[in-house]
């Protein structure tokens, strides 16, 4: 096999392209051929040592990717070699196979396509986990959904839509505002031009959003928060533009909102049963045309670091993958 090693925290660019001996399943796990792994935010800092989880040296980067089970280990009988897959595994999908423990592998149904496999359960389940379970999202509300041209930022749309929402999709560019309306954002907001409060108060008849999904943080949080409507709940996703705000809490009090964290990961630590039961109806949705991954490229598994470097530089709308042939 042949694997993307991360052997010291220097970032993308100090990353290697080895053969590796190919590994056997441990009890409790599976081996995968992975046909194509996600690009995703923490995957930039993971190999910066930045990201909260902080595995020992050498690692393979690459949180999710899909692919075909190969082997099973002692222990695990609901998944079986031949059956489509996704995985969540935190590290080892920037590769041609990983081993990974079968808790964190999801089968997926007939008609599901790897690709879309691979670029699916973080970002879909994140934006569900933060609208719909922490956000508690209503028919007919409106949610301003900031990055909405990124990975979560475009699920969190679909979502969104799907749960009876008025959606205002606000991106960096006139290019991102253009692919959010052709996900069905009702109105769209790029926030590098004019002034973003009078902006959402006009497009809100002075109401303000209900709640917001901010995967950005920085200098636009505060005036985001400003906007907010009475009992708005401003979801606290990720801080994408590198800096974490910090709000009067005054602001808080006037309108009666809410700053409600969205740690996903650990939702799915401690809510087992809870996470199922969202990925169950995302892949419902997934199936009836209402959710679906907008891939930015396809890149060749040995091209990684030039997906990086695009991620770097803020230009990738949707998801990146990275496909083994």
């Amino acid at each position: 096999m042949h694997a993307w090693l991360c052997e010291t925290l220097d970032g993308a660019e100090a990353l290697q392209w080895k053969e590796w001996p190919t590994p056997e399943p441990k009890p409790g796990e599976v081996r995968i051929a992975i046909r194509a792994a996600s690009l995703n935010f923490p995957d930039l800092l993971i190999v910066r040592g930045q990201y909260q989880a902080k595995p020992p040296l050498p690692f393979v980067p690459g949180a999710e990717f899909a692919g075909v089970v190969e082997a099973v280990g002692e222990g695990v009988t609901h998944l079986k070699p031949g059956d489509a897959v996704a995985a969540l595994a935190g590290t080892g999908g920037f590769a041609t196979h990983a081993c990974v423990d079968a808790s964190r592998v999801l089968p997926l149904p007939p008609g599901f396509a790897l690709e879309d496999g691979a670029a699916f359960a973080f970002t879909y389940g994140t934006s569900h986990h933060a609208l719909i379970d922490r956000g508690q999202l209503k028919a007919g509300e409106t949610v301003l959904v900031l990055g909405a041209a990124g990975g979560v930022g475009t699920a969190a749309l679909q979502i969104a839509k799907a749960a009876g929402a008025r959606v205002i999709a606000a991106a960096s560019s006139d290019e991102k505002c253009a692919l959010c309306r052709l996900l069905g954002a009702d109105e769209t907001l790029n926030y590098t031009t004019g002034d973003v409060r009078a902006v959402l108060k006009a497009m809100t008849g002075g109401k303000g959003p209900d709640v917001v999904y901010d995967p950005v943080g920085g200098d636009l949080a505060e005036p985001v928060f400003r906007s907010l409507a009475w009992r708005g709940r401003y979801l606290v996703i990720g801080f994408a533009q590198g800096t974490i705000p910090a709000l009067p809490w005054n602001l808080a009090l006037l309108k009666g909102t809410s700053v409600v964290g969205v740690f996903w990961g650990e939702f799915i630590r401690r809510e087992p049963a809870a996470f199922a039961a969202a990925m169950r109806q995302l892949m419902q949705w997934y199936a009836q045309g209402l959710v679906k991954p907008v891939i930015d490229r396809r890149l060749p598994m040995a091209e990684l670091q030039a997906a990086y470097a695009r991620m770097g530089s803020r230009q990738v709308m949707g998801k990146l993958l990275l496909v083994n042939a």
